[in-house]
């Protein structure tokens, strides 16, 4: 009699042994990983599946579960589908400290309640002196909105025509201003506005002026702006939102505002985003006036947007700590990539895959310094590695495909990343051939 294929079917315990496996049930847990195995088990009783592929379905299934880990080739240094700002060692570590119980509203030498997340807002304040004082809330969009309700609810604020910005997945600045009650009074034209404009719209009605980096975009040819400094000279409270999170001048990128000289020429207030140059964790970011603050600390709708534990943890480190990978990437030189693509692609042609180094030109993304490219290297492929990089690995190589072939651009990959990338190769290449 031939025997029951299905009796080859893996128990449960025995695929849960599988080395394979020890990583996730740890981190998803062991009633978790059961359901998959099960699934894949009744797939084999179905025939749909070979019993001596359960245990390798149930890895495949699972090394898809959650979040991947990537590595970003892109050349893109701020890729907001990746997660934007990849987080500093400190910052990591930090984030594993406070994952547990910890002091983030609580002062242990008085055994008394204390100011919450004062660590990372003491950083933040020393990180900018022009600031009169500071405060966190979950993204710069939290942050706009926040300022609109505490400074002008029912107020008009006025804005320019051309920074009347969208800011991304279909959210413009107007339709935000909009839900927090107040109303947009739109000065000038989408390529020009004057100082004229500004003050002609100003009246009893007006809460603030509130300019915006244009981020995400470039406009050139026949245009003007008008500086903060003279904004802030017309009598009313002047509201910046840089967005990128610069907080000083960076001379890789002179046209970026930073909140450092924004204070400086007057702004009342300044918004930024945490998790793009400053190089942190997704935050929104007020500095400016001390009174102004506490006003937007103490409104009921700043508990609403307040920040957790870990990105309170994650800010005070990346503040604090080294350089982090975002500035890294944005301050290594063009010589330095090179040398490294060059010693990955030999080790590639060594191994019989079709690679090469190449020039290549990255950019900063994220919403930050629009127009601005660096040069850089990259390690060409055939164009067909593009899709198994993302896919078969345990880690997800992200590149971009110039000219029909698949490039790996370095700019924001760490040098401690080229080993993943090279073993991410190899494993194409080999199934490939």
């Amino acid at each position: 009699m031939t025997e029951d294929p299905r009796r080859r079917i893996p128990r449960t315990d025995d695929v849960l042994a599988d080395p394979r496996l020890g990583s996730a049930v740890e981190r998803l847990g062991r009633e978790r990983v059961k359901v998959v195995v099960s699934a894949a088990q009744q797939r084999a009783r179905e025939g749909l599946l070979a019993p001596s592929g359960v245990v390798d379905a149930v890895v495949d299934e699972l090394s898809l579960s959650g979040a991947r880990v990537v590595v970003n080739a892109t050349g893109v240094i701020v890729h907001t589908n990746l997660g934007r700002a990849p987080l500093s060692r400190a910052a990591r570590e930090a984030v594993a400290l406070a994952a547990g119980s910890t002091d983030v509203e609580f002062d242990l030498a008085t055994g008394e309640r204390a100011r919450r997340g004062r660590g990372a807002l003491a950083a933040l304040a020393a990180a900018v002196p022009e600031a009169g004082d500071v405060h966190v809330v979950n993204n710069n969009a939290a942050a706009l909105l926040l300022t609109a309700l505490t400074l002008a609810p029912g107020k008009e604020i006025i804005l320019s025509r051309g920074e009347m910005v969208e800011i991304g997945d279909g959210f413009r600045i107007p339709e935000l201003i909009a839900s927090a009650g107040s109303v947009v009074r739109e000065v000038g034209a989408t390529n020009r506005t004057s100082l004229a404009d500004y003050r002609d719209a100003i009246g009893p009605e007006t809460g603030f002026i509130l300019k915006v980096h244009p981020s995400n975009f470039v406009v050139s040819g026949f245009t003007s702006a008008v500086e903060v400094a003279e904004l802030a000279g017309l009598g009313v409270p002047v509201v910046v939102d840089i967005g990128s999170g610069l907080l000083e001048p960076h001379p890789l990128l002179p046209d970026e505002p930073d909140a450092a000289s924004v204070l400086r020429a007057g702004a009342t207030v300044v918004t930024a985003s945490g998790d793009k140059l400053l190089g942190g964790p997704q935050a929104g970011l007020l500095l400016g006036d001390a009174e102004a603050i506490a006003r937007l600390r103490r409104h009921p709708s700043a508990r609403a947007l307040r920040v957790d534990k870990l990105t309170l943890a994650a800010l005070e480190a990346t503040l604090g700590g080294a350089l982090p990978p975002v500035r890294l990437a944005l301050e290594t030189s063009s010589l330095v990539l090179r040398q490294r693509v060059e010693a990955l692609v030999a080790g590639l042609v060594s191994r019989g895959v079709d690679a090469a180094a190449v020039e290549s030109r990255s950019t900063v993304g994220g919403g930050s310094a629009p127009g601005v490219e660096f040069a850089s290297w990259a390690v060409s492929l055939p164009a067909s590695y593009a899709v198994p990089l993302r896919t078969s690995g345990a880690v997800a190589v992200v590149g971009r495909i110039v000219a029909d072939r698949c490039l790996l651009d370095l700019r924001a990959v760490e040098a401690v990343e080229d080993e993943l990338v090279r073993m991410a190769v190899e494993q194409v290449h080999d199934a490939c051939r």
